[in-house]
């Protein structure tokens, strides 16, 4: 998916090669990721596809059937990637992530720790943001979900970006090898109140913090413990579509707010609740 050789731009006139995953595109609701091998063969409703007809043709391009019909063969982007991964837990969709990549403020060469890891479309939008320098170190509990995800990231070509391991974080905290070095932590865990003590231990000093919740209740929760420590603010989703002199305008500048000039946030009764912190010089 993306070149993690430091040497080379990322190029966008690749072409496929034996071995390359592609994402087959039938129509908007139908798509799936293939490997490409020289000997095999794609059969769907409008035909049989010879893998090696694909072989030396740009991403992007359509390719037809012995019977006429005809599909697209897309580069794995990360967006395209949420929309056919293995779903092994409710997964983040490019709305969402958009946002949270945003408004933590992740570039390119940053280090980010996210706590749980689930089926990974987070993941692999956040690997390409700090590419190619940067690292994701991703955590879940559940093992079988960690195997799956590796390989998925093996898949993908983004193994060199991502670290995952099988942790529980919101009973044991962050490796304490980390502390310190994170550019941003994401939670999305049940009880994220619980791991916001060792999130704040791994955060630089000028790090955020992004608490993603489903319910209020642990949006309150989570905002009663992050208090104390961190300078907090709490929006919705659907802010960040906001026009100009609204909540949604403001746009974070990288590294060059500090924690004190946060803004306060209105919310009103749609959308997705979201806690985001900066750590507190007065902490």
């Amino acid at each position: 998916m993306l070149s993690t050789d430091y040497t080379k731009k990322l190029s966008f006139n690749r072409y496929i090669n034996d071995g390359d995953l592609v994402i087959v595109y039938e129509k908007h609701d139908n798509m799936k990721a293939v490997k490409v091998c020289e000997k095999s063969v794609l059969e769907n409703r409008f035909g049989v596809f010879k893998h090696s007809d694909w072989i030396g043709k740009p991403y992007g391009c359509k390719v037809s059937s012995h019977k006429g019909g005809f599909v697209y063969l897309l580069s794995p982007t990360p967006e395209l990637w949420t929309l056919v991964l293995s779903h092994r837990t409710q997964i983040l969709y490019i709305a969402d992530i958009s946002f949270v990549i945003m408004y933590m403020e992740v570039i390119f060469g940053c280090v980010v720790l996210e706590s749980g890891t689930g089926s990974g479309s987070l993941t692999t939008s956040l690997a390409r943001a700090i590419a190619p320098m940067g690292q994701v170190y991703t955590f879940d509990f559940h093992e079988q979900r960690v195997v799956a995800a590796r390989e998925d990231f093996e898949k993908t070509g983004l193994s060199s970006l991502v670290t995952v391991g099988v942790r529980d974080i919101q009973g044991e905290g962050f490796p304490e090898d980390l502390t310190g070095v994170a550019d941003a932590v994401f939670l999305d865990l049940p009880q994220p109140w619980l791991a916001i003590p060792s999130a704040g231990e791994m955060l630089k000093q000028d790090g955020v913090l992004c608490s993603f919740s489903p319910c209020i209740e642990q949006v309150q929760r989570s905002s009663e413990t992050l208090t104390s420590k961190f300078t907090v603010r709490e929006a919705k989703m659907d802010q960040c579509q906001g026009e100009e002199g609204t909540p949604g305008s403001h746009r974070p500048c990288k590294r060059k707010h500090h924690a004190g000039e946060a803004n306060h946030w209105q919310q009103d009764n749609s959308g997705s609740p979201i806690v985001m912190a900066r750590l507190s010089n007065e902490a």
